[in-house]
């Protein structure tokens, strides 16, 4: 039966290479966009796994660059039991290196505390090292710098060459490589000079990245960061494009404070009504610092690939909806001028079966051909694309990946013969012969 299926579709060349082809394109194409979720998946991963420590933010900040915390508490988290070291940092986009503007992919100024970062039993910076040396106690107040590996090909710079940062000079002592888009972005300087290159005040960090006993419960001792601070005052960030009742209720936060700064006596009893709620207004018992793990970054991240699995379905679909319909097309077209063929074969003995089973064979093999062709074809191009542009893209087109998309072509090409199957099959043979 795969014999006589096999040599049906060869006997019409031009017409099935247009259907596997539709079915190629369809399932590189899934191939294609579900190789992103995956590789986002597979970078945030492998990235978070060398950062075994838990960093210290601002409440609804998405990510550190957008958090703003007061410096004076980093000595207060040291003193938290199973906390061995707090490692300050600041966090900024560079607008401008060598003299031109950075768009994409974006480019970060990590401004670390260097005593304490030295301090640390793992340091992601420090492991992954290839030349030069990390930065040392002599380098707190110079303009001295690591680099990633990416951003020192991208300009041709080597140790000892000097690097435009806005408009000052900064010489590399360093270059680092982790294989992370994530992680390789970044360029390392003294705390306190990315403070002055970025003008972000002294009393201010973006994020505390803490280092905890080996003994230590991570759960616990997270809980007791985020209850540390419970009850201080302390804005959650918020986006830019804030609605007017937003506004409104940080105007009333910020008066409220200035009053309680400067009037006389006892405020435990305010003699003002109390100012108005609004919806995003943060509890008086609410933290106003997060503390996050690894696993909490990879959380969030999943249910972003989660939205975007949802996109990709949506995406995935049309191509494959176009492609079943040409199955289904073709398998009609065969049928039609195959009437007489299936007569001749219902007069020898073959029952209705047998003619489902051969052109369900047939719209199988278009599926198999269509789907091996497909997976392969989408496989060599995240190859490509990742060594296209290997720091802005990194998809990642797992075996399981492959296997399903093979399978689930080898589904379509099925379903698409289905209704073509049936109809072959209940033209009697004295009435295939007739219409023939």
């Amino acid at each position: 039966m795969l014999g006589f299926a096999l040599a049906n579709l060869l006997s019409r060349p031009m017409r099935t290479a247009l259907s596997v082809l539709g079915l190629t394109v369809a399932i590189a194409g899934m191939v294609g966009l579900f190789s992103i979720a995956e590789g986002i998946s597979n970078v945030v991963t492998r990235s978070f796994q060398q950062i075994p420590g838990l960093l210290i933010q601002q409440r609804g900040a998405p990510v550190p660059i957008f958090s703003t915390l007061p410096s004076a508490w980093e000595q207060e988290i040291r003193e938290v039991p199973g906390v061995t070291v707090v490692n300050a940092e600041v966090l900024s986009r560079i607008n401008l290196l060598e003299g031109k503007v950075v768009l994409s992919p974006p480019r970060f100024l990590l401004g670390l505390e260097i005593p304490s970062r030295l301090a640390l039993q793992r340091c992601v910076y420090h492991e992954n090292l290839v030349e030069g040396r990390f930065l040392t106690l002599e380098d707190q107040g110079t303009n001295n710098c690591i680099i990633s590996q990416q951003i020192a090909i991208e300009h041709k710079k080597g140790i000892g060459d000097t690097l435009l940062l806005n408009r000052a000079e900064c010489p590399i002592v360093g270059i680092y490589h982790t294989g992370s888009i994530m992680i390789d972005v970044s360029i390392l300087m003294d705390l306190g000079t990315v403070r002055q290159l970025m003008r972000v005040a002294p009393d201010t960090v973006s994020c505390f990245y803490v280092e905890l006993a080996e003994a230590a419960d991570r759960k616990q001792v997270k809980q007791e960061l985020e209850d540390l601070f419970r009850g201080r005052e302390g804005d959650n960030w918020q986006p830019s494009g804030q609605s007017s009742e937003n506004i409104l209720g940080s105007l009333f936060r910020q008066l409220d404070r200035q009053i309680r700064q400067t009037a006389p006596g006892d405020l435990s009893a305010p003699s003002s009504p109390p100012l108005p709620a609004t919806n995003n207004a943060a509890s008086d018992v609410e933290s106003p610092v997060e503390v996050r793990s690894a696993e909490d970054w990879s959380e969030r991240f999943d249910e972003f690939s989660a939205d975007l699995k949802v996109f990709l379905v949506i995406m995935t679909a049309i191509g494959v909806t176009i492609a079943v319909l040409s199955i289904i097309n073709t398998m009609l077209m065969s049928i039609t001028e195959r009437t007489t063929d299936f007569g001749i074969l219902r007069a020898n003995g073959w029952r209705s079966r047998d003619i489902v089973k051969l052109i369900t064979w047939e719209s199988a093999l278009i599926g198999l051909i269509g789907g091996g062709l497909g997976a392969l074809l989408g496989f060599i191009a995240t190859l490509v694309i990742n060594a296209t542009w290997p720091d802005r893209m990194q998809l990642f087109a797992s075996p399981q990946l492959l296997v399903f998309s093979v399978l689930f072509s080898v589904l379509l090409g099925t379903i698409g013969g289905v209704y073509p199957a049936w109809l072959a099959s209940r033209l009697s043979p004295m009435e295939a012969i007739r219409r023939g």
